[in-house]
């Protein structure tokens, strides 16, 4: 499992002061306020930044880091990931897991056919989508639907969708 995870992405800044405007990768976009201090990774050089602020905007995060006091140094950020230390995080809920958890699983059928690895996760609003992908690159769109989605095991690094008939028709 990876020590760090992606919350967000820094895509402008904002205002004269070097707040800088964020994508955020998250469910819940108010985790932001708990945050004290956050990580920017940008070209492989991770540093830990002092947050002094978080407003929000049209579902985006405006965030003032310490250190950071113009427009011109705030755009030395643009494009850079916010991160966080996994073990500082809430644990989740059961059944709730970090997408980075579940890409390259092995995806199965509950007859145990093989269908290929999690390639991807994306969200429609009402509920996620799985991107399975073969050895053959060819993709497979599973929706994460509790009659569909039936197990996810980090352990053995596999996850068990049950084909519904017109699924894959």
């Amino acid at each position: 499992m990876t020590k760090y995870l992606e919350i967000g992405q820094i895509v402008n800044t904002f205002g004269i002061k070097g707040m800088v405007k964020i994508k955020p990768f998250t469910d819940d976009i108010n985790r932001f306020d708990k945050l004290k201090t956050i990580y920017i990774e940008s070209k492989k050089v991770r540093k830990e930044y002092e947050i002094e602020e978080v407003k929000y905007h049209k579902n985006m995060v405006l965030m003032k880091l310490e250190g950071i006091n113009t427009p011109e140094e705030a755009d030395q950020l643009r494009q850079s990931y916010l991160l966080v230390d996994r073990s500082k995080e809430e644990p989740l809920e059961e059944g709730v897991y970090y997408i980075v958890d579940l890409l390259g699983l092995e995806a199965y059928t509950d007859e145990g056919q093989l269908l290929g690895k999690v390639d991807d996760i994306f969200n429609t609003g009402s509920n996620d989508i799985y991107v399975i992908k073969n050895e053959l690159g060819k993709q497979i769109l599973l929706p994460g639907l509790p009659e569909v989605l039936k197990q996810v095991d980090l352990e053995k690094g596999r996850i068990t969708f049950h084909l519904i008939p017109g699924l894959m028709e």
